[in-house]
């Protein structure tokens, strides 16, 4: 396995798609949509083996103290091989001078976030109005 990592936002919508459902998240059904929306997130990182999309993270952020991670998956078969913690790091170089980097975790991948750095927050909650199942 050789991983490379890019800053891009330029995907084919069928390796968003093969990315996304490898994971079952519902998203992965609008591949259009999530070219779009890769080409308006300020960050963008990938993980590739070779040609194949594996891991992606994406941030939007206010230009100086907030930024918002919304997007970070890994392909199952790539799971546990480091690229999720790459793709955090390089988010948390690019954000280093932010006051504040902030995600939403699902509960069964919260200590993979607290291994990065992450804690949980005991005075608030996330809230959605969606239209997505995962």
């Amino acid at each position: 396995m050789n991983i490379s990592y890019r800053d891009t936002h330029t995907f084919r919508a069928e390796d968003l798609e093969a990315l996304f459902l490898s994971v079952n998240w519902s998203s992965g059904h609008f591949p259009e949509k999530l070219v779009i929306a890769m080409q308006n997130f300020e960050t963008v990182y990938t993980a590739w083996d070779g040609e194949k999309l594996v891991g992606l993270i994406s941030a939007m952020d206010d230009g100086i103290m907030t930024a918002y991670i919304h997007y970070l998956l890994v392909h199952p078969d790539y799971q546990g091989s480091g690229i999720g913690k790459a793709l955090v790091e390089q988010m948390k170089t690019k954000y280093a001078d932010y006051l504040r980097i902030v995600l939403i975790a699902y509960n069964k991948e919260c200590g993979f976030y607290e291994s990065c750095g992450f804690r949980r927050e005991t005075e608030s909650s996330p809230m959605f109005i969606t239209e997505l199942w995962t």
